[in-house]
């Protein structure tokens, strides 16, 4: 499993499935945003979410790093209000051409999850571009 015992990527995976479910999307956004087949079900979803750890390839990793660096710079930069996660990436936005972060994320995905994640953390935007 390269970089993770078992263990390690199964407590990743529940962190990630707590993140997009307190992003409030369907079942359709969360596949997409995870790059998972799109016969992916909802009862498969939910096995993430207790039982079992997500299938191991680097696409996935990246998109994992990317979609929590994404949720720690929203905590940082709403840091007393968790709901403002939601609304936030739910919001059209001028420089994302008036499209919502989340449909940046779904339609462009990896380069997507990186657009809006260089748009909350300067840090990630800054190493990126050196």
């Amino acid at each position: 499993m390269n970089d993770y015992t078992e263990e390690e990527f199964m407590y990743i995976t529940k962190t990630v499935m707590k993140v997009l479910d307190s992003w409030n999307l369907t079942t359709e956004q969360t596949v997409q945003i995870l790059g998972l087949s799109k016969q992916t079900r909802k009862r498969e979803l939910d096995k993430y979410r207790t039982l079992k750890a997500f299938p191991y390839n680097s696409s996935l990793t990246l998109r994992l790093s990317h979609i929590m660096g994404i949720s720690d710079a929203l905590r940082t930069t709403f840091p007393r209000n968790i709901n403002m996660a939601e609304k936030w990436l739910k919001t059209k936005h001028r420089r994302f051409e008036n499209l919502t972060p989340l449909e940046v994320i779904i339609n462009e995905g990896v380069n997507g999850l990186s657009k809006v994640r260089s748009e909350l953390d300067c840090t990630f935007a800054w190493n990126a571009s050196v």
